[in-house]
């Protein structure tokens, strides 16, 4: 007979009895883990229980540079969206928005002759009302002087601009460029041609120019009664402002107030002298070359002036060629060099000596303001877009200061022998005046 099954009953047994002790010495141990005390030590790992490994939490599975792209990315999208909200709001009702803005350039133009009047006794209506008429009938009569003048010397100068281009038609037949007399009267004849080809196009401008007449008149209009009711009530409104702001962020936004009309203040006070010293340089300097016009070229270089940068080139541009045209070359050439000196003195002693430290916009700043308030809002858009950013400029940095200061005061105070080296140190006389409430009126 064959001992096979006798020798797997005795492997078998011996397995069950392997097991029976492996049963015994782990619920053994168990009832040993059950019965030790909280102070005892934990068995070690070898005879402690298998248990599963917890899962960590997604957010913390994320690496931490990308929550905090995540972080940074949506908050810009939603600020991204409130600005393009905002735009599009400023759109519809560009027209309002330029006006009011316009109001506030003149207003900060005007208060201290207000303030003045009113250190001596004239009630503010009176103040108000005799501010605001010199300063429309000034701005009136700048406008009908300019445009007698332009009137007056509209004949004189068209034929001069017949001569002056005779005498360039007759250059160019000398000149090496090797130009013909019919070369010359085709380039005319295409001009010709081209006018005549788009006569609908020229009417068309000529109605939408008129729309653009209105739009100035209703503009002129809305800045007057603004600019009234800001030198009136100015600051009534701004108080009324104020309470629109969340009681939380008010304080801060109270102290940035007159700093951000001083800055206002101080850029127009400082634009409008820097482009009256343009003007009656650049003005005296093409009057004594005999430019035909010169008074009101002037006027333009002192208007053009508020636009940064683009408004010199353009006005000084135009002085140039209106001599050209008119007296020849050399004078065209003396005009320039009168432009370009008086702009460079501007540029590197009258803007850092007036302005100072009351706008300091950094020159790309300056330029990229300018375009985006030109492709925004054309003119007007680049107008205000310089002080848009130096106020905007006082604001954020007035409200970063108040933040860390306001933290500063909430944090614990420190103690012990470190506490006089890590306090702040208040000086006794502080030289910085202190702010008041923004007085708009």
């Amino acid at each position: 007979m064959s001992r096979v099954p006798g020798w797997l009953g005795r492997l078998g047994h011996g397995l069950t009895e392997m097991g029976d002790r492996l049963d015994e010495r782990r619920a053994e141990a168990e009832r040993e883990e059950e019965d030790l005390p909280p102070d005892e030590p934990s068995p070690p790992p070898d005879e402690a229980p298998l248990a599963a490994v917890p899962r960590p939490d997604p957010a913390q599975a994320v690496p931490w540079g990308m929550r905090v792209a995540a972080e940074a990315g949506w908050r810009l999208l939603v600020l991204a969206g409130t600005v393009w909200v905002l735009m599009r709001v400023i759109s519809a009702v560009q027209l309002v928005v330029l006006a009011f803005v316009a109001a506030l350039l003149i207003t900060a133009l005007l208060q201290p002759t207000v303030a003045w009047l009113r250190r001596y006794g004239v009630p503010r209506g009176l103040a108000t009302a005799l501010t605001a008429i010199l300063g429309f009938v000034v701005m009136g009569l700048i406008g009908w002087f300019v445009t007698w003048q332009v009137m007056e010397n509209i004949d004189n100068v068209s034929d001069q601009v017949q001569d002056g281009i005779d005498e360039l038609r007759n250059w160019l037949l000398n000149s090496p460029f090797h130009v013909t007399d019919k070369q010359i009267n085709d380039i005319a004849e295409n001009l010709r041609e081209a006018v005549g080809a788009n006569t609908d196009q020229i009417t068309s401008a000529g109605l939408e120019g008129v729309t653009v007449v209105v739009e100035a008149l209703t503009g002129i209009l809305l800045a007057a009664f603004s600019t009234l009711f800001l030198l009136y009530d100015g600051k009534r409104i701004w108080e009324w402002t104020l309470r629109l702001v969340p009681a939380a962020a008010r304080p801060g936004v109270a102290g940035a107030g007159p700093r951000a009309w001083r800055t206002l203040t101080a850029y127009v006070r400082g634009t409008v002298i820097v482009a009256l010293i343009d003007a009656i340089f650049i003005g005296l300097g093409i009057y004594f070359l005999g430019v035909p016009m010169a008074v009101p070229l002037a006027v333009f270089i002192f208007l053009f002036a508020f636009i940064p940068l683009v408004g010199a080139v353009v006005s000084g541009a135009l002085a140039v060629v209106v001599a050209l045209v008119t007296q020849g070359v050399f004078t065209a050439v003396m005009s320039l060099a009168v432009v370009l000196a008086v702009q460079q003195i501007e540029g590197h002693i009258l803007q850092p000596f007036i302005l100072g430290r009351a706008v300091r916009v950094h020159p790309l700043a300056v330029v990229l303001s300018v375009a985006a308030g030109g492709m925004i809002a054309g003119i007007g858009g680049a107008v205000v877009a310089v002080p848009l950013v130096a106020v905007t400029n006082t604001v954020v940095g007035y409200l970063r200061s108040y933040s860390q200061e306001q933290a500063l005061k909430q944090s614990p105070r420190p103690r012990g022998a470190t506490a006089a080296d890590i306090a702040p140190v208040t000086p006794t006389d502080d030289p910085a005046p202190k702010d008041g409430p923004a007085d708009l009126g």
